[in-house]
């Protein structure tokens, strides 16, 4: 294989970055916050969210559907480091969008096509037969 990209996933994807605001949580909350936490640390491993491409195909439409589906996507975010005890007791829209910032990228390109992608399910389905941001 060439070492350049010739193959895309039909997929876009966001980076849900955080902002200093989620940074000021985590070392308010942390009983032991780690003295090397900065908002550089946090952003170096940002999650990444592979979305529909018939949906979110353009910067515009990923924001839509991430403001349609923020409340999971937060909570999936809080819950990275903490557990709910130790939540905001209101989160808002507002506040999502205070603490992330959503960063749009079109395309994906696969590195590794000979290799299969695989699907892990980390989580059961809810009770109402939903999964977290469907």
């Amino acid at each position: 294989m060439s070492d350049h990209p010739r193959f895309t996933i039909n997929r876009s994807m966001i980076l849900l970055l955080p902002e200093q605001p989620f940074v000021d949580w985590i070392l308010a909350v942390d009983p032991e916050p780690p003295p090397s936490l900065t908002l550089e640390a946090v952003r170096d491993d940002a999650s990444v969210f592979l979305l529909p491409e018939d949906i979110a195909n353009t910067p515009e439409n990923a924001q839509h559907w991430v403001e349609k589906r923020w409340r999971p996507m937060f909570e999936f975010m809080l819950a990275e480091w903490f557990d709910d005890s130790l939540w905001p007791e209101d989160i808002t829209l507002d506040m999502f969008r205070k603490w992330f910032t959503v960063r749009y990228h079109s395309m994906i390109w696969d590195m590794a096509p000979e290799t299969t992608l695989d699907l892990e399910d980390w989580e059961e389905d809810d009770e109402d037969g939903s999964t977290m941001l469907h």
